[in-house]
This record gives structure tokens, C-alpha cells and sequence, in this order.
């Protein structure tokens, strides 16, 4: 099993809740048509399900999102309340066994789950299981290995490699995105479309919310607590990340980029 390096902080649910479809899930996007039924493995605090229910809204539709665990559900129900939505089931599952019948689903969606997860391959299976024949798989993860940012501070370098180890340390694989497409064919997947796309984060606004979310992990999350349990950091250097942060974000020449790798495999 792995354990979830970034836990569910007020920080770090943050910056879940401020994904899109437009900006984690636009190669999914042009497959999507009303009527539709989706799954959303991780689906967090719901953010990026309630834009894939938006996207099929429509007679037949049906959209369920699942989580391990109940705390980011809670927030989820909360979020679709907020945006008037009544589609969309949340039901606290396991990725490694769904509570579905074969072939359930048009479409089975998880967006940086493949990393936190001791056998991404048993997932990604898992989740074609639920597809229906003609249906996808769709799954986009980062690869903390090729992030880039500048100025080159030396306390981002050692977050970097205290997030990599500790990660590594809980069973999950950081560097995801390079892996996508093997632990597809690893899956049985044979029919896949591979694609990349990046965020970035620069300008006041940018930096603001990057660095400011990165300052409170590096103190108050679980990344915080893992990293120094495993061995990887110590308590005292935590605080030096942290300011690493609140120097980039700080900088008018900062910027951050984060590749993805993205994958749809037709069942």
C-alpha cells in the first residue's frame, strides 16, 4: 500500500479545489458528449468532476466521483451544492476495487492519482474493468523529475528532492508522467493516445497562490510530517523550504513549470 504524501491540509485541498477541466483534463475534453456516464477515481474535492458533469449534463447522464477517504467527499458535497449540481454521485471507494459492474461506465478519469499509488498498473486495470467496450480510460499525472522553475534557489532544489524521497519512501513514484504510457501496455491497455501539456504558474497571481500553498505544506502538511518520519528532512530544515517558497514567490522573474504526460485508451 502507499500513504498519501500530501494529505488533505487546508493548503493543499486549496490548490486541489482550483483544478479545472480546462487545465487538468482538456485532452478529455473533445470525447465528452451529453449523455454520458463518467467515473472520476480521486476525484478530491470535486472540482474537476463537476466540470466533467457540466460537459455531459444531458438525459441518460450519469457521473460518480470516488475517494478512499470521506474528508475530501465531505468538501466535494459542499462544492456541487454551492454550483447547483444534482448529477453527480460521491461514494467513498478503493481504486484497486471498484464498486461497479464490468463495462459500467463511458469513461473512467483519474488526474494525479497514478502517482500516489503502490500499483498504478492494478488501477489503471481496474478502471478499464468499469469501461464499457468503446469506452476510455483517461489519466493524466505529473513528473516531479521534470519540473523546472526559476531563480535556481537552493532550498527548491532540496524541497524537490525531500518530496521525490519521501514520496518514493510511501510506495508512490513521483516522476509518474514518464510512466504513463508503460504502465498502460503493463495494464493491457493497447489502444492508447499519448499527449503532454504543462502548467505553469508566474506573474503576481501566480506566484501568490504556487508559493503561498508551498510555504503552509512545508510546515503544516503531511508532506511536512512524512518527509521528517521517513528520514528524508529534518525538522529544523523544514522552515528554510518554506522561506525558499516565500523568496520565489516574491520574485517578479519567477516562474514554475510542470509537465504532464496524458493517456486515452480505448477499451
Amino acid at each position: 500500500m502507499a500513504t498519501y504524501i500530501r494529505g488533505h491540509h487546508a493548503s493543499v485541498v486549496a490548490s486541489h479545489g482550483a483544478r479545472t477541466m480546462a487545465d487538468s483534463a482538456a485532452y478529455l475534453a473533445p470525447q465528452l458528449r451529453p449523455g454520458m456516464s463518467v467515473l472520476d477515481v480521486g476525484c478530491g474535492p470535486g472540482s474537476i468532476t463537476l466540470d466533467l458533469a457540466a460537459a455531459v449534463a444531458g438525459e441518460g447522464a450519469r457521473v460518480v466521483g470516488v475517494e478512499n477517504t470521506s474528508a475530501p467527499l465531505e468538501l466535494a458535497r459542499r462544492n456541487a451544492a454551492q454550483r447547483g449540481d444534482t448529477l453527480v454521485e460521491w461514494e467513498l471507494a478503493d481504486a484497486y476495487g471498484l464498486p461497479f459492474e464490468d463495462g459500467t461506465f463511458d469513461v473512467a478519469h483519474a488526474h494525479q492519482v497514478l502517482q500516489h499509488l503502490a500499483d498504478p498498473v492494478a488501477a489503471l486495470r481496474e478502471m478499464a474493468r468499469v469501461t464499457r467496450p468503446g469506452g476510455l480510460v483517461a489519466a493524466r499525472d505529473a513528473d516531479y523529475g521534470g519540473m523546472i522553475w526559476y531563480p535556481p534557489l537552493p532550498g527548491l532544489t532540496r524541497w524537490l528532492d525531500v518530496y521525490r524521497q519521501t514520496a518514493r519512501a510511501n510506495n508512490g513514484e513521483p516522476d509518474a508522467a514518464r510512466h504513463m504510457l508503460a504502465w498502460a501496455h503493463a495494464a493491457g491497455l493497447t489502444d492508447v493516445q499519448v499527449s503532454t501539456s504543462t502548467w505553469h504558474y508566474s506573474g503576481d497571481e501566480g506566484r501568490a497562490f504556487w508559493g503561498g500553498q508551498w510555504q503552509k505544506r512545508a510546515l503544516e502538511s503531511a508532506f511536512a510530517t512524512q518527509s521528517v518520519e521517513a528520514g528524508v528532512a529534518t525538522p529544523d530544515e523544514l522552515p528554510g523550504i518554506a522561506e525558499a517558497w516565500r523568496e520565489w514567490s516574491e520574485d517578479p522573474d519567477a516562474w514554475f513549470a510542470m509537465l504532464h504526460t496524458e493517456i486515452l485508451a480505448r477499451i
